[in-house]
């Protein structure tokens, strides 16, 4: 123990506290660069997925309250004109949800090194490269933020109130970037609690300052729809706040202060970009896909495209799992691989695997069978229920393979394989998943175009595992950091 820690404890006025603080950076010091546990692999999966999940579902939460205040306050044009805005706002993080995956790897790779110093390094230049990102989109496309909800097909009526929300929403792009990094950073050193305590906070704060703004409570001004995007962005940097002062009270090793010598747009950003960019490109390439089965389903009448509705929102939440458990499954990959600890790689791909079956598997069959009333939860219409109903029965399934297909891809990202694991997901996307809806439509029928979800996941799982023992498992594995 050094002279000045010395000097605190051994000072009547100043040792609790004092005693308290240093308890608690050398306790946060060993989390850092802590080996892995020696508790059973099943449970350090558990105790990671379970903050994750809620964050993910608090995440998909925060954002419907915000839409429903807006709807319910403001009426439905406002609402629309918020909504309005979500495809552009959704691509742009697509980039950054694929930095974050590559930030996540590092970090994970270092952290299983038991090298603070290289985690610091890898967090201080992704969260200066974020928040520079955010600037250089954020400023120009707030300044052209008229001709992009234009291009959107933003109906007259409501553009100025979309321009509105947009202008916020794109300033505030280095703030929304820095907190989905930070959130990727301490997932990487197998922290997902923290991020949910970060997402509890927004998500309390938008819940008080998006109506207050909307309605002007405490002489507030009245700002309309762009009330929830204030909403959003002032919540978020609350919880940035939060963090920055819990981590300094904490002397953890991520606090600020010591960052600082760490923000710098090093070459470490480059090896970021490499693992997220084909990551990126598989959302975008999704989402594409998504909206061309869409138009398929939208030909079909209102009744069709409102079950589509109802089939998205709940197929989202059974994802979430499956999501998650990826994430884990890399992140404690990219630990064993920082460590040293190669061997460890296949007992992770298990768990992983059986995680899937049994949570994804377990959620997916209580949607089958409670299919009629989640469906009408959404709607009252009987042939929009009886429609959903049927399409979820028949691809609530696919979030099954798609989870394990995600659990190979993760375990091979988090080792430096991305470009062929993300190529052979984004050509079944591009390959399959429209045109064979088009082919189920034609032959099938309606409910038969959701179909193609689930065959398009299995062809990906039959390559990822092709690739996976057939060439993957015969490379040697490498430290990235």
């Amino acid at each position: 123990m050094g002279r000045t820690a010395r000097n605190i404890l051994t000072n009547p006025a100043t040792r609790p506290a004092k005693a308290k603080a240093l308890q608690w950076h050398a306790r946060c010091t060993r989390r850092l660069m802590s080996a892995p546990s020696d508790r059973p692999l099943s449970i350090q999966f558990l105790r990671f997925l379970g903050p994750l999940v809620l964050t993910n579902v608090l995440n998909a939460l925060s954002g419907t309250v915000n839409i429903v205040l807006l709807g319910q306050f403001l009426g439905a044009p406002a609402m629309a004109a918020a909504v309005g805005f979500f495809p552009a706002f959704m691509f742009l993080m697509a980039f950054v949800i694929g930095l974050g995956t590559g930030a996540s790897v590092l970090v994970g790779q270092a952290h299983g090194a038991r090298d603070p110093d290289k985690v610091r390094e890898v967090a201080g230049a992704v969260l200066l490269g974020g928040a520079v990102l955010g600037l250089l989109i954020g400023l120009p496309g707030a300044a052209l933020a008229t001709p992009l909800m234009r291009g959107l097909g933003t109906p007259l009526t409501i553009l100025p109130d979309a321009v509105a929300y947009a202008q916020v929403m794109l300033l505030g792009l280095p703030v929304f970037f820095t907190n989905m990094l930070v959130a990727a950073v301490l997932r990487g050193t197998g922290d997902s609690l923290t991020p949910l305590r970060m997402l509890v906070v927004s998500f309390a704060a938008s819940a008080f300052i998006t109506p207050a703004l909307i309605l002007g409570w405490l002489g507030l001004p009245r700002l309309g729809v762009a009330s929830a995007a204030w909403g959003t962005l002032l919540s978020t940097a609350l919880a940035l706040a939060w963090l920055a002062w819990r981590f300094r009270r904490q002397q953890h090793p991520l606090a600020w202060e010591r960052l600082v010598p760490h923000l710098r747009l090093s070459r470490r950003l480059v090896t970021v970009a490499r693992l997220g960019v084909p990551t990126a490109l598989f959302f975008l390439t999704s989402a594409a896909a998504d909206m061309g089965l869409l138009a398929l389903v939208n030909g079909h009448g209102v009744h069709a495209t409102a079950a589509w509705g109802a089939v998205s929102q709940t197929t989202a939440y059974v994802l979430f799992p499956a999501m998650s458990i990826a994430i884990a499954a890399s992140v404690f990959t990219a630990q064993a691989v920082g460590a040293g600890d190669t061997a460890r790689i296949d007992a992770i791909t298990r768990v992983g695997l059986f995680m899937n079956l049994a949570l994804t598997g377990s959620l997916a069959l209580g949607v089958a069978l409670l299919a009629p009333w989640i469906a009408a939860l959404f709607v009252q219409d009987e042939a929009v229920i009886e429609l959903a109903t049927l399409v979820l029965r028949l691809v609530v399934w696919g979030n099954i393979i798609f989870g394990l297909a995600s659990v190979f891809s993760g375990v091979m990202r988090a080792t430096g394989t991305v470009r062929v694991p993300t190529l052979l997901s984004m050509a079944c996307l591009v390959l399959l998943l429209y045109p064979l809806g088009r082919v189920f439509d034609h032959t099938l029928g309606l409910p038969y175009i959701w179909l193609t979800y689930p065959v398009t996941f299995g062809v990906a799982l039959l390559l990822q595992v092709a690739y996976f023992y057939g060439v993957w498992k015969h490379r040697p594995v490498h430290r990235m950091i």
